[in-house]
């Protein structure tokens, strides 16, 4: 009675650890392709970085771009700043700016193509810890000129709000993801493109904003993170047949 009793209990036992063993060897093999993955996006990106600016796409081929083909691909094109109301977008700092490590502001413009579409320009980074609006009303107010710029940078693609990221400040035209689009239709700047140009040249005289070239900055952490789960799967293995062998001694 006694061993029949013992028999379900190691086979259920063993069972849990089979399906806890494939679990934690699953999570590692994961790990292992995100690091590929992961790889082959810097790659990409750093070979985009490098490459020389082309023309910036005409408005019929908008439509067609998207974040995984061209993020960060350098552009240049001739734009000038709308007289219209800039936005301030905090940056706790950044992944892809050596220069922008601490927290401030980025400054958001519209700009007119000489064809008519608007689109969006980050024109650098303020070190706007306060998120002060009337320091980045000086910093900006020397950009809108009225006449034509040329200008050269990298296009970039709203991001999506987390969960916990703070509601814009309308009163202070301050947002805390860059979301061109959401900005554009509360600061009533038109339709604009689907993309922003981060800006990397030219910098103001004094620097403010402070536009820069970007560089690649992405966490590698994957290899660890699956030699912990494989870890974890030959542990499980180990204790459970530590634990039968410590059952047919007593």
């Amino acid at each position: 009675m006694r061993e029949t009793a013992r028999k379900p209990r190691v086979a259920g036992f063993a069972l849990f650890t089979l399906v806890l063993t494939a679990s934690f060897v699953a999570l590692g093999i994961w790990q292992l392709q995100r690091r590929t993955a992961k790889h082959e996006l810097i790659a990409a990106l750093t070979e985009r970085l490098a490459a020389a600016p082309v023309a910036l796409p005409p408005a019929a081929q908008w439509a067609a771009l998207n974040p995984a083909r061209d993020e960060f691909r350098r552009v240049s094109f001739t734009a000038t700043y709308a007289p219209l109301p800039d936005a301030m977008v905090y940056s706790s700092g950044s992944a892809v700016r050596k220069d922008a490590s601490g927290p401030g502001t980025w400054a958001f413009l519209p700009a007119r193509l000489a064809t008519g579409e608007m689109v969006v320009i980050d024109a650098g980074f303020i070190e706007n810890t306060m998120q002060d609006r009337s320091v980045e009303d000086r910093a900006v107010k020397k950009l809108v000129t009225g006449q034509a710029v040329a200008l050269t940078g990298y296009l970039r693609f709203p991001e999506a709000p987390g969960w916990m990221t703070p509601a814009e400040n309308r009163d202070k035209r301050l947002w805390f993801v860059r979301d061109q689009l959401a900005i554009a239709s509360a600061l009533h700047w038109g339709a604009v493109a689907p993309f922003y140009v981060d800006l990397e040249q030219p910098a103001p005289e004094n620097g403010i904003p402070r536009p820069g070239p970007l560089d690649v900055h992405l966490k590698d952490d994957h290899l660890q993170y699956a030699v912990t789960w494989f870890t974890l799967a030959g542990a499980v293995l180990i204790a459970f047949g530590v634990w039968v062998r410590a059952r047919r001694e007593s």
